[in-house]
């Protein structure tokens, strides 16, 4: 596993009133849940990112209020339609 270093000012840990560990947990999620949003990842990778299991993730999208289907319902209206 590849580790990063991030260098942030402290008043950022006060201001967010976090500490390191949970402002990193916190960021890997917030990336995971904008990169699936995006499209960038699945559902399955989002959650990997994020250090969650797929219905940790699922429940962490709701609180970003995301929606963890990545169709919309006018895509599923035609897949619906083209189906035999």
């Amino acid at each position: 596993m590849t580790q990063l270093t991030l260098e942030m000012p402290d008043e950022v840990f006060a201001s967010l009133h976090k500490d390191p560990a949970e402002f990193t947990r916190e960021l890997r999620v917030a990336a995971a849940v904008k990169w699936y949003e995006l499209e960038r990842v699945s559902q399955g990778r989002a959650a990997e990112i994020a250090g969650l299991t797929r219905a940790e993730f699922i429940t962490a999208l709701g609180q970003y209020r995301v929606s963890p289907f990545q169709y919309s319902a006018e895509e599923v209206l035609a897949e619906l339609a083209n189906a035999d």
